[in-house]
């Protein structure tokens, strides 16, 4: 598959026009809780060529793509991309320190990354997190539960809380947040990995109170110390120099 999808970034770099500077694996793939039939989640930032980020019309800035081998592709333009990680974008961190990559300049990547470093907003981010949780509660309280939902909804939970706890961007694949978690909680989730990877999407759970009751106190928690979070830093100047360079290059 890792050739199928180069094959079709370079496809849209040509029909495009385009330059991919970093593309990666996001969703259940790079979390580590696929089913058998997951999709794969492609995410990537591009540039166009520098003259025409003179043209006087707003242009499309997002580029987006679905195929029949399963690759469902969307792309940000680097001023787009850039905008985001000045608000400390929580889907944009975790494309810029991803479990799984398919291509990237090495450059480009390292100073993305330390720009994320410098305008991390944990309070941004956090809420990030927790409208993700909260979106998926609902589901996660039924009778039976598609696990999907349940890893989603933990996943961003332990996210949240890893935010709040250590003042840092947290890892993006699930086990390394897992680590956090209470050993039932811990041991529960591990053996729902295991049913996950064998059944597909649509597969339904009965509900486990142990992660329903953990997601609940969980999300109290991370509403409760939100408010003490700091924001970013303000490094526009920085990142506009930056964009500047990087079309130019």
């Amino acid at each position: 598959m890792q050739q199928t999808i180069l094959n079709k970034l370079a496809e849209i770099e040509k029909h495009h026009n385009i330059t991919i500077l970093h593309a990666v694996e996001s969703g259940s793939r790079a979390w580590g809780f696929a089913s058998p039939d997951s999709d794969y989640d492609i995410r990537f930032i591009y540039k166009k060529p520098a003259d025409e980020y003179l043209n006087l019309w707003e242009k499309p800035d997002v580029i987006e793509f679905v195929t029949s081998e399963d690759l469902d592709g969307s792309g940000w333009d680097i001023n787009k991309a850039l905008q985001l990680l000045a608000k400390s974008n929580g889907a944009l961190l975790e494309w810029l320190f991803p479990p799984v990559t398919y291509k990237t300049d090495d450059a480009f990547l390292a100073q993305m990354q330390a720009f994320a470093q410098d305008c991390f907003s944990p309070l941004a981010t956090l809420h990030h997190y927790l409208g993700t949780t909260k979106n998926f509660m609902e589901v996660c309280e039924a009778e039976h539960v598609k696990l999907k939902s349940y890893f989603y909804a933990l996943r961003s939970a332990l996210a949240g809380k890893w935010i709040i706890d250590s003042n840092t961007i947290p890892p993006v694949a699930f086990t390394d947040l897992l680590v956090i978690a209470p050993d039932e909680v811990r041991q529960k989730a591990k053996e729902l990995m295991e049913i996950k990877a064998i059944n597909d999407e649509k597969y339904l759970h009965p509900r486990e109170e142990i992660i329903t009751d953990y997601l609940k106190a969980t999300v109290i928690y991370n509403q409760e110390y939100a408010a003490g979070l700091a924001a970013g830093k303000k490094i526009n100047a920085e990142l506009e120099a930056f964009f500047r360079v990087e079309i130019q290059r």
